[in-house]
């Protein structure tokens, strides 16, 4: 069975930011950041996070002959959660991953909001270069907090011939970021201080006047708006799946690795139709 090169970094927290009150760039830094110099700005990957009062990564091993991963023992075992890699520059040695801010709720946002110079957090992604979206005219760009890294790298890449929507949900007015990109864009700003319990992304673009050719969709939120979504745009807009980039990051009321199983059987079942 092929097996892909994979990175597996231990980096060091460099300085942080607030973007927005509920928005933070962590900023990372060692001597392993150059291996991710040949990867794709906005792809996903995975952070790990060390258990509470260890600062050190201890990544997990896979048994290729087992196809599984080898069990750790609870006080080394890191949290591992689905991230994008924001940025890197080589000349400052950084990479910086941004994270929504929400409390003590999650793990990956209490590392965030409690992180200080040299705490430690592990990033774990294929190498290599990937593209983030089909190409197209015009796009449609849709997601919630959790979304706006990858779909600012790729308002970040469009050329300046592209047209197109980009709808993004954050907590309220002061959340909202200047996104740059070259491309005619207009954007549409939601305010929805409790995600969990519903959002109007899919009641939005529904409400659209939307490209009949040309097209590229990338949506990306929580579990029930993304399938709503990429329903309505795959049956009653016949969108094909070329055309369609639509997956969950999260579920409402259940931790990234508890859904994981289900959110990927919808994305196969989808996908598969």
């Amino acid at each position: 069975m092929k097996k892909f090169k994979t990175i597996q970094v231990e980096l060091s927290v460099s300085r942080k930011e607030y973007i927005t009150p509920h928005y933070i760039r962590i900023f990372l830094t060692g001597a392993e950041v150059p291996l991710l110099e040949n990867t794709t700005v906005g792809v996903n990957n995975k952070i790990l996070i060390p258990p509470k009062g260890l600062n050190k990564i201890y990544f997990p091993q896979f048994d290729y002959e087992k196809m599984q991963w080898i069990a750790q023992p609870d006080d080394i075992r890191p949290i591992v959660r689905t991230y994008t890699h924001r940025g890197i520059d080589l000349k400052t040695n950084e990479v910086w991953v941004d994270f929504v801010a929400h409390g003590d709720e999650g793990p990956a946002s209490a590392w965030a909001i409690n992180a200080k110079k040299g705490d430690v957090l592990g990033i774990l992604m294929k190498d290599g270069k990937t593209d983030l979206y089909g190409k197209a005219d015009n796009y449609l760009l849709v997601g919630d907090a959790t979304a706006i890294p990858v779909i600012s790298a790729i308002l970040e890449d469009l050329p300046s011939a592209a047209k197109g929507m980009c709808i993004l949900e954050v907590d309220s007015k002061i959340d909202e970021q200047d996104l740059e990109t070259l491309a005619d864009i207009e954007f549409i700003w939601l305010y929805n201080e409790h995600p969990q319990e519903g959002s109007k992304l899919a009641e939005v673009v529904k409400s659209l006047s939307l490209p009949e050719n040309s097209r590229s969709g990338y949506v990306a939120a929580e579990f029930s708006s993304v399938k709503e979504i990429r329903r309505y745009l795959r049956k009653e807009k016949q969108w094909k799946q070329e055309e369609l980039y639509a997956y969950s990051y999260w579920k409402s009321g259940v931790a990234e690795d508890k859904s994981a199983m289900e959110r990927h059987e919808e994305n196969a079942e989808v996908e598969s139709r």
